[in-house]
């Protein structure tokens, strides 16, 4: 179970690195479609994971973590001058592969509804072709006892 005591110092862990990677590292490999999605913190409030979300090619998605490991210190030093903590936390970075999971399966569900939809247009257009038929076959039996 979650402390509120880690919840809020993850949130406000999340808020400041996001800061920091947008506007004080100046890596190039870094781009700038890189997210900060979640920070859990430990238990001891000593290390932190940091779940970073990347839009882009599989080389920019390393490229830009490899950029934020080097950049680790510098980050880590920036968030002690800015949070108050007893000790500031040993950051991990770890991509978060979620985000693309979840338009991953948007897009399957996507593709089904697509296929229910043209199957019951196919049933619908059965349906009219049988109604007819039998419309048809009705006539002529009505015809044929008038004879």
């Amino acid at each position: 179970m979650v402390k509120e005591r880690d919840r809020r110092l993850g949130e406000l862990l999340k808020e400041e690195i996001s800061k920091i990677i947008r506007r004080e590292v100046r890596d190039p490999r870094i781009g700038d479609f890189v997210s900060v999605t979640e920070v859990d913190v430990s238990g001891d409030l000593r290390h932190a994971k940091v779940y970073i979300s990347v839009m882009g090619s599989e080389k920019e998605k390393q490229e830009t973590m490899d950029g934020l490991s080097e950049a680790n210190g510098y980050i880590r030093c920036l968030v002690g001058e800015r949070i108050t903590v007893y000790h500031t936390p040993e950051l991990v970075f770890k991509y978060d592969e979620s985000i693309e999971h979840g338009i991953h399966i948007s897009e399957i569900i996507k593709e089904a509804r697509a296929e229910d939809k043209q199957a019951m247009e196919k049933r619908q257009n059965s349906d009219q072709e049988n109604d007819n038929e039998e419309t048809a076959d009705s006539g002529e039996k009505q015809e044929e006892r008038k004879d």
